[in-house]
């Protein structure tokens, strides 16, 4: 089996897994957005973070990381990928086409629900505001969005959204 998983959030700068292939890639009629409270990683049930999903939006894409996994690690990194990711049943794990240089890949993608609970959809200023005061299990909510926005910069991806979290999150944390 040829797994490949995409990466557009966290599992850009921790995928939990060492690919044995890494490609840039593009996923269509879909977008980045903090748009999943979180209440297990970066947040908590009486204080929910936000992370990034993938929300169908047709027309939109978006720019991540095609990632290949060894065949024999395959079932190992489903299962902690499943367990990490499918934690609330707020993603869905769905099949998808990534759009790469070196032609389509077959991926598998995690995307919100937007039926689920856990779905939203906020102002900006609302998600900074939550985002800057979110802690869960895995760390601060604010390191999350600071980790996804450095490694997006370094791949040359310019997101105005994460851009202007990033500088209100810090101008609420007083680290500008």
């Amino acid at each position: 089996m040829n797994l490949w998983i995409f990466g557009y959030g966290s599992l850009l700068w921790n995928p939990g897994f060492v690919p044995v292939a890494a490609h840039r890639a593009v996923l269509h009629d879909y977008h980045r957005s903090f748009c999943m409270l979180s209440v297990h990683h970066r947040g908590t049930p009486d204080a929910p973070g936000l992370v990034l999903a993938l929300d169908a939006v047709p027309g939109g894409q978006c720019t991540g990381m095609a990632f290949q996994v060894a065949e024999t690690e395959t079932a190992h990194v489903l299962s902690a990928l499943r367990e990490r990711e499918l934690v609330s049943s707020a993603y869905l794990e769905r099949p998808v086409v990534l759009h790469t240089d070196d032609g389509p890949k077959g991926a598998l993608a995690y995307v919100i629900d937007p039926d689920h609970a856990q779905y939203v959809q906020l102002d900006l200023e609302t998600q900074a505001r939550m985002i800057a005061r979110s802690t869960g299990g895995r760390g601060p909510n604010s390191e999350y969005l600071f980790r996804t926005a450095d490694h997006l910069a370094q791949m040359g991806i310019v997101d105005p959204d994460m851009v202007w979290l990033t500088g209100r999150v810090r101008a609420i944390l007083g680290t500008v």
